[in-house]
């Protein structure tokens, strides 16, 4: 949120300076150019995800945890919700996830073909917005995986429509990102093991904006961005722990344990951004 208000306060000065430089009544929108920006963002929440589990550990998510000495009940009867726990009953929730920021650097070259721009940009951006979901058994216990998204790096392409000093445009293009994994429970019995971490995801993103002339070198930016990313698996294995010999995760003829992911790799964001490019 600091590179984000910083990057806002320097816009704002580079406003005040261009605001006695008139822009030109017809920006020439052909060549290079270098840009800052900042913004919030928020995940685009799945209402119906849930966790998977393997219990003998074949590859395939999508095991019964049950409870023996009740019959073979659902262990996990309780429930699912998106966000982390508020407590290890389902009457206690979850919290929802909360929105984000982002601030970045880009670069691009565009080309004027009468009053259409064509073009291409790159750019960089440290982010902060995480994505959790949480399952609860019947014990009771929660347990929380989440994703928090650290970076983005994406290659898009611009349309754009000249408008007298203004250019609006829609984008689009590739993306790779990291994200860092991270899994709590209030299972004080079994041990939880990360047993794959991949902090590596990819995609693609769209969106569109307005860009403003201030001056003839001098442009503000408003932009709407959708992220999908796939990311990366995140397993946590279950063991025995101190759990007595009829806890559901470490049933014969398994006893090893039992891998748990999350069932939805998709990690969805939208983003509201302003900046600033200087164009040379």
């Amino acid at each position: 949120m600091k590179r984000t208000l910083s990057i806002a306060t320097a816009a704002g000065a580079l406003l005040i300076a261009a605001g006695a430089t008139p822009a030109s009544a017809q920006q020439d929108w052909s060549g290079p150019y270098i840009g800052i920006y900042g913004g919030g963002t928020s995940v685009n929440d799945q209402s119906d995800e849930t966790l998977r589990f393997d219990r003998n550990l074949d590859g395939n998510y999508g095991d019964p945890v049950t409870l023996v000495a009740a019959g073979g009940a659902n262990a996990f009867s309780p429930g699912f919700c998106g966000g982390a726990a508020g407590g290890p009953t389902v009457a206690q929730g979850c919290d929802k996830d909360s929105n984000g920021a982002l601030a970045g650097v880009k670069a691009g070259y565009d080309m004027q073909f009468g009053s259409f721009v064509l073009g291409a940009v790159v750019d960089y951006a440290v982010v902060d917005q995480e994505d959790s979901v949480t399952g609860f058994s019947t014990t009771p216990a929660y347990y929380t995986f989440t994703r928090d998204l650290e970076s983005m790096a994406a290659l898009r392409a611009r349309l754009g429509y000249a408008w007298g000093p203004a250019l609006i445009y829609a984008t689009g293009g590739g993306v790779i990102a990291k994200v860092d994994n991270s899994f709590t429970t209030s299972n004080g019995a079994n041990t939880f093991t990360e047993s794959v971490d991949d902090d590596e995801a990819d995609g693609y993103q769209w969106g569109g904006g307005v860009e403003y002339a201030l001056a003839p070198n001098l442009t503000v930016t408003g932009e709407y961005l959708y992220t999908s990313l796939d990311a990366g698996d995140h397993v946590v294995r279950v063991g025995a722990g101190t759990a007595p010999a009829a806890n559901p995760f470490i049933q014969a003829p398994n006893t090893t344990g039992t891998d748990i992911i999350r069932s939805n790799s998709k990690f969805g964001t939208h983003a509201l951004t302003i900046g600033m490019n200087y164009r040379f």
